[in-house]
């Protein structure tokens, strides 16, 4: 009897450690995935987010090195009596068209392509713009989602942006502390457009597609909006943090277009 007991003990107690044996693995690997997801997915994001940042600024950089060295070899073959000149590039982009204040705007970026930068002064944000709000292909990498079907920068209609809230990245995770007034800058290869903020819904549901309409207004709220054409620029996030059961929107108007 006694050795049933003892027996019975041992074994109750190999039950207990192997259960706080799974309890505290399942700790260990839960607590990793946490670590993932709430810091190394954004620092690895953030890393390609700025490495991209500077290729689009190497890029773009390239047609005026280029075309400063056909002038100089235009000017120098003219004094040798040469009509030869040197040939300049455009470089690799996007195909373009005209705004109507005459800039060069993108029209054709391919799906998943970087074309663009959006920095915000008030955030301290510089990312990436690319084509396409996929989280494989743009969102997971830490870059702003163009939402195709929409217009460019520049373009009258509505240019139409999302960004995580939360996790790789999260270049969206403060726009609830924008204010009316605050500046919203899309460079690309040729112009710098500048937006500013005038409204913002604080919460919406996930379907509201009114808000990237080209003349944005909620289809959910009965006042949030515009009413007229013009030109506009949405940012899109989910809301709560750490949920996606709704969405944050933040909209502004071209203000000012400047050529790079």
């Amino acid at each position: 009897m006694t050795q049933r007991n003892s027996r019975g003990r041992r074994a109750a107690a190999r039950g207990l450690w192997t259960g706080a044996e799974v309890v505290v693995t399942l700790g260990v690997v839960l607590l990793l995935l946490v670590v993932h997801q709430l810091w190394w997915t954004n620092r690895q994001a953030r890393a390609d987010a700025r490495h991209e940042v500077r290729a689009l600024q190497r890029e773009w950089a390239e047609p005026e090195r280029e075309k400063a060295g056909q002038e100089g070899n235009e000017g120098q073959s003219q004094g040798d009596g040469d009509g030869a000149g040197g040939r300049g590039g455009s470089g690799p982009g996007v195909s373009g068209g005209r705004s109507s204040a005459g800039h060069t705007v993108p029209t054709g970026p391919r799906r998943d392509q970087a074309y663009a930068v959006i920095r915000i002064p008030r955030l301290g944000l510089a990312a990436p713009v690319a084509q396409g709000i996929s989280k494989r292909g743009v969102l997971d990498k830490g870059y702003v989602g163009h939402y195709p079907g929409t217009a460019q920068p520049g373009r009258a209609g509505n240019f139409a942006l999302a960004g995580h809230r939360n996790t790789h990245g999260e270049p969206f995770r403060y726009i609830n502390r924008l204010r009316r007034g605050d500046r919203i800058d899309i460079e690309t290869r040729d112009a710098v457009y500048t937006y500013t903020v005038d409204r913002t819904l604080g919460q919406t549901s996930a379907r509201d597609g009114g808000v990237i309409a080209a003349v944005p207004r909620s289809n959910v709220k009965p006042y949030p909006g515009y009413t007229a054409a013009g030109s506009y620029v949405t940012l899109t996030t989910c809301t709560p943090e750490f949920t996606s059961r709704y969405r944050l929107v933040v909209w502004g108007r071209l203000t000012d277009v400047r050529a790079r």
